[in-house]
């Protein structure tokens, strides 16, 4: 009996201790001890990845331990191992590069054709079958006070033909709070995740600096990264400000391997109030916009790692204006080249998680990659209560 009860004790001892655990990461600079946002901590065990909030902080499960990779561009890399680390929450430190490289680069080759070969090469390089799983989400704003919320764990699925990569979408988990203006809910609908992934892969956001008409109304400069002495940075800014919206572009490249490492497009305010509104029913006049989207390189693999997008314009309506703002992120929390089989009933055939039904499983959306910080918990919260 004795044994008995000693084997049933070993064995409720080793479920508990195979049990996931959850555990917290904050990334701070050695120098200004202040929190750094946008690193990229690898869980080497699972090799699940995960990108630091504006508090620095990351939160994972794992099932016992593992060394772990950081990294952000303007700061050392750093492999932890798991024996340093002795708390639930632990503090990484690390050591700003303090390159300051901000010099003009010469070059007898010129800037937009550099740009068109950059550009080709980091296309060739995405376009691989694989599988990317993202953690998803959207804040809605109207009249300048958050309405609506979602966000999801989703599957891309993608597949490459002769021309370009293409996306399956596949939806783990969602949810979504708050209520929409009918007025405005079909702007939402035409939030296309599908398109939106495959622009990224496809590096469509940087068609207008590539059309040979287009770029001769941009000036182009290269300098040196400011913190990264193995990249490069590229400038494309409008010559002069016209009637159409015209954005201002700076590309971050790896110049040995031909690579965009980050690209980010703004439309500031003071450009956008330059640019003559339009007054019929339904027009769209930008106040500001911008797209940030970074890629990661490791070894001979290269993939999205995360985007932000953000978009703020007043929808002309025949008695009134609104003032719309939406903002929305992509961080991808795994990348797989594996083969994956799914059934077709799995897809989801929809543009948007808008206005899909619930489905929550697990509380996906703190160890999904990207955890809220607590002001945006505060708001996510909020809308749920209105529900």
């Amino acid at each position: 009996m004795n044994r008995l009860l000693f084997l049933l004790f070993m064995l409720f001892s080793m479920s508990v201790l195979a049990q996931s655990k959850e555990y917290s990461i904050v990334v701070k600079d050695i120098d200004t001890q202040l929190p750094i946002d946008d690193a990229t901590v690898v869980v080497l065990k699972t090799k699940q990845i995960l990108l630091s909030n504006q508090d620095g902080k990351v939160t994972f499960m794992l099932t016992g331990g593992s060394n772990f990779q950081v990294s952000e561009a303007n700061h050392e890399p750093l492999i932890v191992r798991w024996a340093a680390l002795k708390e639930n929450e632990f503090v990484i430190y690390l050591k700003n590069k303090k390159n300051k490289l901000d010099e003009i680069v010469l070059s007898k080759e010129a800037p937009d054709k550099i740009l068109h070969k950059i550009v080709s090469n980091s296309i060739k390089k995405l376009a691989v079958s694989c599988r990317l799983k993202v953690y998803v989400r959207e804040f809605f704003m109207l009249d300048n006070k958050y309405s609506y919320y979602n966000d999801g764990l989703v599957n891309f699925q993608f597949s490459v033909n002769q021309k370009e990569p293409t996306t399956t979408l596949l939806v783990e988990q969602n949810r979504s709070y708050g209520l929409i203006d009918t007025d405005v809910s079909a702007d939402l609908k035409g939030y296309n995740l599908n398109n939106i992934m495959e622009n990224y892969y496809n590096l469509n956001y940087l068609d207008p600096i590539l059309d040979s008409k287009l770029k001769k109304e941009y000036y182009f400069i290269i300098k040196g990264h400011p913190s990264n002495k193995d990249y490069y940075v590229m400038f494309a800014k409008p010559i002069k400000i016209s009637k159409k919206v015209m954005d201002s572009f700076e590309i971050v490249y790896d110049p040995e391997k031909r690579l965009i490492i980050e690209f980010m497009i703004v439309t500031t305010p003071e450009t956008a109030a330059k640019i003559e509104d339009k007054t019929n029913v339904g027009a769209k006049n930008i106040t500001r916009s911008l797209v940030k989207v970074n890629y990661r390189v490791d070894g001979l693999d290269y993939y999205l790692l995360s985007s932000n997008e953000e978009i703020a314009y007043d929808l002309v309506l025949k008695d009134k204006i609104k003032n719309i703002q939406v903002r929305n992120s992509f961080v991808t929390t795994n990348f797989n080249k594996q083969k994956f089989t799914y059934n077709e009933s799995d897809v989801f055939k929809e543009k948007t998680l808008f206005n899909k039904k619930n489905k929550i499983l697990t509380n996906y959306w703190d160890t999904s990659g990207f955890r809220a910080t607590d002001e945006e918990k505060i708001l996510i919260g909020a809308l749920d209560y209105k529900m």
